[in-house]
């Protein structure tokens, strides 16, 4: 049985090869938005004092919520804790647009504010700030 010789659509074969294309583009964007960014996360643990009522620990760590809003160079924030090991009972950590804007933030005024809340029930703490 002879073989049927198909008409092929030329409009068929631009969709194809402009839609392979398209994959190939969003593969190679997928695949460099893996690139390391520039942000700067700074992840703090830790214990708070003894006698520290659990409304006071509240507080401090609403008050890192409420960080972004009070210091523009703070982009994202985390204070709920899964997992927790060793000493240190709870932790935090804000994302920084940059080194820049974590250096900023080092006695700015929404620091200072937070800090009222935060230091007087804070028996120790510490912290990583970690960048590419």
């Amino acid at each position: 049985m002879p073989l049927k010789h198909e008409h092929k659509n030329p409009m068929k074969k631009l969709l194809t090869t402009l839609l392979t294309v398209g994959l190939l583009t969003l593969a190679a964007t997928t695949g460099s938005a893996q690139t390391a960014p520039k942000s700067v996360i700074h992840v703090v643990t830790v214990k708070f004092k003894a006698d520290t009522k659990p409304e006071q620990i509240k507080a401090a760590l609403d008050g890192v919520l409420e960080l972004p809003t009070k210091y523009k160079g703070i982009t994202h924030v985390w204070v709920k804790s899964i997992k927790v090991q060793g000493e240190k009972t709870h932790a935090f950590v804000m994302e920084f647009a940059d080194e820049a804007a974590l250096k900023a933030y080092t006695d700015s005024p929404a620091q200072k504010e937070w800090y009222k809340t935060y230091l007087p029930i804070r028996e120790e703490s510490t912290t990583f700030d970690i960048t590419n």
